[in-house]
């Protein structure tokens, strides 16, 4: 099982996700990909067994990936403050991996209908999707 988490600007959600898969699942393996050295250098910090910068890190990462996390704007070309390129966005969207988005309204993106979670809240619903996937499997 490969987990790839995705992030960008200071890859704060993506330091976070990577804490928590790496505690409830130790011994998954959990690539991070940042779209810029700084999120990927916390990711890697946070635990991540791997981790690379960019747009074709993101490309290449979502060919071998069984499981994609990361903040919804990762399948919206432009968002995060344009670090998500449209080719990021289609690599994700066109990957056969499960994508577990955690929904946040940012950047212009709003996101009707889903709960008012706090980040805790959102990576603990993240997690738990990993579970049902992983028990799958």
């Amino acid at each position: 099982m490969k987990i790839l988490v995705i992030d960008a600007q200071g890859g704060g959600i993506g330091k976070q996700l990577v804490i928590a898969i790496k505690q409830n699942f130790p011994t998954t393996k959990v690539i991070a990909v940042g779209t810029n050295s700084t999120a990927a250098s916390a990711m890697l910090k946070a635990g991540a067994d791997g981790a690379a910068t960019g747009e074709n890190a993101v490309v290449v990462g979502c060919r071998t990936a069984d499981i994609i996390v990361g903040p919804v704007g990762i399948v919206i070309a432009d968002s995060m403050l344009g670090e998500v390129t449209s080719k990021m966005a289609l690599a994700v969207a066109r990957s056969n991996a499960t994508k577990i988005l955690i929904p946040f309204s940012h950047c212009g993106n709003v996101i009707v209908g889903v709960h008012d979670f706090n980040t805790g809240q959102f990576i603990q619903e993240a997690i738990k999707n990993i579970k049902k996937i992983i028990n799958t499997k």
